[in-house]
């Protein structure tokens, strides 16, 4: 499969004339809810970041790079992405795809969660491999890989257009300075399963929480403080 040679006068399709997805399943029920937690947990840090509202993040959505025979082999789609300093919609629609020559401004992360043994995600094949296609052709500045199985993440850093596996700070995270965030692994309940997921800290180390979680660490603080004043005497109406 080869890139397509474009005549100069050839209008470039849009993400309204590109596929938006490849007929594809996807691999196992964790992938789902642990993009939903990653976009969750950090939408309000990102809200910080872009007071002008300006960014967008991709789940399972295709980043068009180059033209090809059919459309989508032309695309990588990965499980989760975020693209500072674009606009979240495009002419009123929503995007059913990120098109590299459209857009001009590469994502700043990319994670793969891995369902097999992680070969495709670590595949260096030029114009093939997901690992050379974002180190090479996308330029994605980190690249991170999420083995569920093994509890582990793999973020590489683009330097100097190669990727370098990243080392975890004392917290056992990896710090993307440019978001203010660390990523790493967290053991715990989340969409009432217990697993090894992907999450976010600040810099200081403390949780990023979802919506969900901090209404509920709201109640919690809420029922303590009722039970103390009770302890004291002080009567609420039902």
């Amino acid at each position: 499969m080869d890139t397509l040679k474009i005549s100069p006068s050839t209008q470039l399709p849009d993400h309204t004339q590109l596929p938006c997805e490849d007929g594809s399943f996807v691999k196992n029920f964790q992938e789902h809810p642990q993009s939903i937690l990653l976009t969750e947990s950090i939408w309000s840090k990102l809200q910080t970041i872009h007071p002008d509202k300006q960014f967008c993040i991709g789940q399972d959505s295709g980043i068009y790079w180059r033209i090809t025979e059919p459309p989508e082999k032309g695309a990588e789609a990965p499980d989760w992405f975020y693209v500072p300093d674009v606009p979240p919609a495009l002419n009123g629609q929503m995007r059913r795809s990120y098109v590299m020559w459209q857009e001009l401004v590469a994502p700043l992360i990319v994670i793969e969660f891995v369902s097999g043994n992680g070969r495709e995600e670590r595949d260096e094949t030029p114009y093939q491999g997901k690992f050379w296609v974002y180190e090479k052709a996308i330029r994605v500045p980190f690249y991170g890989i999420y083995e569920e199985k093994k509890s582990s993440l793999e973020l590489y850093h683009l330097i100097e257009g190669q990727y370098h596996l990243m080392p975890p700070n004392a917290r056992g995270h990896y710090v993307i300075e440019k978001m203010g965030v660390e990523l790493g692994i967290w053991q715990g309940t989340y969409k009432n399963v217990e697993l090894p997921w992907l999450r976010w800290w600040d810099l200081e180390g403390n949780f990023l929480l979802t919506g969900e979680e901090q209404a509920e660490q709201e109640k919690q603080r809420a029922d303590k403080l009722a039970a103390k004043l009770r302890e004291l005497g002080v009567e609420f109406d039902d």
